[in-house]
């Protein structure tokens, strides 16, 4: 019951959710970010550190308590099949930014993709293209933006969706409007259900990361900037990379967060910190 009313009120709550996004990016746009250098990437860090704890507020309090007790009640295999049914309409957005980049070579091989998975794979609910071997891309319009030589922009933290930049978050309107097949389903509150479930999709993709943010750095909203930052300048030069996605269902390389074991091995040195500021001043004590 708990699951069915958290559930209901995202869905109610869709279209609030659009109009605080879309009021949030012309925000943004109205600030000038023209120029900026690559150490001043987040002329909006005030901005975004107040959207970035409202989402943390929104993650404990709904999101995440929804993407477990779908993870609990649901079985494995249709959990996977409903993240490949999504894999497979995102994998549409890969085809049509691939024809927009030129990339003739991904265009052919991401719409056989599409066309094996909607048939042999039944609707996508089976991943036949990567069960033969096939792989994966993301291409999505902020990339072929940045492909056409736009920069990022600022940073920017986009209310309930997370990490992006003035860029990407230009390129998500365009995909989500234009270029995703579910904007043209008729049905608004249908449209709104798909889409729900589609964001609860990601989230219990996504279950381990607030951990790996947690462990990761005393600063978790820096980390996540510099990570998105990085992740996102590797996709757009088409470069091989295991960084986390925030944005994306589809499956990654990158390693579930496991607590690490205590190590019971005698070490060849011990590093012995002097209680000051600068790191300089570390000792090395060799056992050899």
């Amino acid at each position: 019951m708990f699951l069915i009313d958290k559930i209901s009120y995202l869905t109610d709550n869709l279209v609030y959710m659009n109009k605080f996004l879309k009021y949030t990016l012309t925000i943004a746009l109205l600030v000038p970010t023209i120029g900026l250098s690559a150490s001043d990437n987040d002329p909006l860090e005030g901005m975004n550190r107040g959207i970035y704890s409202f989402n943390e507020v929104v993650n404990n309090a709904i999101l995440e308590p929804v993407a477990k007790g779908y993870k609990a009640v649901l079985p494995d295999f249709a959990i996977k099949g409903v993240n490949n049914f999504y894999n497979n309409l995102r994998d549409v957005i890969t085809v049509i930014n691939d024809v927009l980049q030129f990339k003739g070579e991904h265009a052919i091989n991401d719409t056989g993709r599409v066309l094996v998975n909607s048939t042999v794979g039944i609707l996508g609910l089976i991943d036949v293209h990567s069960m033969g071997g096939g792989e994966r891309r993301k291409e999505d319009f902020g990339q072929t933006l940045g492909y056409w030589g736009i920069g990022n922009g600022a940073y920017l933290v986009l209310p309930f969706i997370g990490p992006s930049t003035l860029r990407d978050g230009a390129g998500l309107v365009v995909d989500t409007l234009y270029l995703d097949p579910i904007s043209y389903i008729d049905d608004v509150r249908t449209r709104n259900q798909v889409r729900v479930l589609q964001f609860i999709d990601m989230r219990a993709e996504l279950l381990h990361t607030t951990d790996i943010l947690d462990q990761a750095s005393l600063d978790p909203y820096a980390f996540q900037r510099d990570a998105y930052l990085q992740y996102r300048e590797a996709l757009v030069n088409d470069q091989k990379t295991h960084m986390i996605d925030y944005n994306d269902s589809a499956k990654s390389d990158f390693e579930p967060y496991v607590e690490d074991q205590p190590n019971t091995s005698l070490p060849n040195e011990i590093t012995i910190s002097e209680p000051t500021e600068k790191k300089d001043s570390e000792q090395v004590v060799s056992l050899n």
